[in-house]
């Protein structure tokens, strides 16, 4: 039995009786470890390239209107580039939108420009509603200048969530696009290639970029001499508003410079560091640190199909002008009014109990819905409003006493116009 084992292990064992020649040359010959490294990468990279123009010709050649939020920012340069490179920006079947919040960097409108030229194509841009695209002054003068100190929240419906809303219902999207990984941290940490957003039955997300890390998206960058945003020369990873976006870290010691990184570009590509130079200094109402501007949050991508408190059988009843509500507050009568915006999701998700409330109060005082995101400075200035929804008394008198807890129920409001009243 040992014999044969042998027998049998001769001829493996004289397969590594080399000439001498050969076995210096394989000597000779070192493990390239950077080598191997650089080409591993290049096999990654063209892999996640592979992939990402996979999802969007599957956006673009399935739907009618595909659309790219685009701010610009790394993976958005990217993903701008790929669309590109397949034509569907010069022809048109992937539009780009952009989000001008009136609180950008100025580097941030003035780069679209360079990516209008090369990539042929015009952005869609979009604005806090009522204010002419690039009127600062105006939206200062509507909304005030600090809205985004005086109500975080409000600040993102009105410069973030509501145009966003309003372009996807502009260019009647029905597939969105957009630049979320993985890779930005836990909020994002399950996202794959495609998702369903509650638009009208469904609105189809592509998120080509799904499994792509940060450095992946500088490695497709510099590989291909993409035009990127000119702070990241500045040392900001991401870029967002000025108000409250920092270099990381802030001393600027890493940056990404014609096409190359300065410093440890560790402290930029590790897990979750993406944006942690964004939101600086913000909280939720909750207390909470502020990682979302809102636009991508639950139920964000929703637009509004209609009106609230719209039927005819409503016990809520409607005032369509400014003319009508001053009228209420002249009448002499005690009433109650809401001040709302459809697209809110605040307004929304109290509808039906206020209308519950209408229903409780019939016969005993009317209660009326005033749609006010299209006239802030009247209802800031004779209905307490700065933000949706907003629940008034009126008094006898004319006098609008505001309801301040966020407590929305049938007995809430009850007890609260008894307490006014009384």
């Amino acid at each position: 039995m040992k014999f044969a084992s042998l027998v049998l292990l001769l001829p493996l064992a004289s397969a590594f009786v080399a000439p001498k020649a050969a076995f210096r040359s394989m000597t000779l010959k070192a493990f390239d470890q950077e080598q191997y490294i650089a080409e591993s990468k290049e096999m990654r990279l063209k892999h996640l390239e592979e992939q990402a123009m996979f999802a969007l010709k599957i956006s673009c050649e399935n739907f009618d209107n595909a659309v790219f939020p685009n701010a610009m920012i790394a993976g958005d340069v990217v993903i701008t580039d790929l669309l590109g490179r397949m034509g569907y920006l010069k022809n048109g079947k992937a539009k780009i939108m952009v989000v001008d919040t009136f609180h950008l960097f100025p580097e941030t409108m003035e780069f679209l420009k360079v990516l209008e030229k090369k990539y042929e194509f015009k952005a869609e841009i979009f604005c806090a509603d009522g204010i002419p695209v690039g009127d600062k002054a105006a939206f200062d003068k509507r909304y005030g200048a600090d809205l985004w100190k005086e109500d975080i929240d409000e600040y993102d419906r009105v410069c973030k969530v509501e145009p966003f809303q309003r372009g996807l219902k502009t260019l009647n999207t029905n597939c969105m696009i957009n630049g979320r990984t993985r890779w930005q941290g836990f909020e994002r940490a399950w996202i794959d290639l495609f998702e369903n957003a509650p638009i009208g039955g469904g609105l189809a997300k592509c998120n080509p970029l799904a499994y792509w890390t940060f450095e992946d998206t500088f490695e497709y960058i510099a590989k291909y001499k993409v035009p990127y945003h000119p702070l990241h020369e500045k040392g900001y990873p991401s870029i967002g508003d000025a108000k409250d976006t920092i270099p990381v870290p802030q001393d600027g010691s890493v940056k990404f410079v014609n096409y190359e990184w300065v410093g440890d570009k560790t402290v930029w590509c590790e897990y979750a560091k993406e944006r942690v130079g964004r939101f600086v200094g913000l909280q939720n109402k909750d207390g909470s640190t502020k990682t979302e501007c809102g636009i991508h949050v639950d139920g964000a991508e929703r637009t509004w199909d209609r009106d609230l408190w719209e039927s005819d059988k409503s016990k809520a009843k409607k005032l369509s002008s400014t003319d009508e509500a001053l009228e209420i507050k002249k009448s002499g009568k005690p009433s109650v009014v809401v001040v709302y915006a459809p697209w809110c999701q605040f307004s929304q998700a109290m509808e039906d109990e206020y209308e519950k409330f209408a229903v409780a109060m019939a016969g005993e005082m009317d209660v009326y819905t005033l749609r006010g995101d299209e006239d802030r400075e009247f209802v800031m200035e004779n209905l307490n409003t700065n933000s949706f929804p907003t629940v008034n008394v009126i008094k006898a008198d004319g006098t609008a006493v505001k309801y301040e807890s966020e407590v929305r129920t049938v007995e809430a409001f009850s007890k609260f116009v008894k307490e006014t009243l009384a």
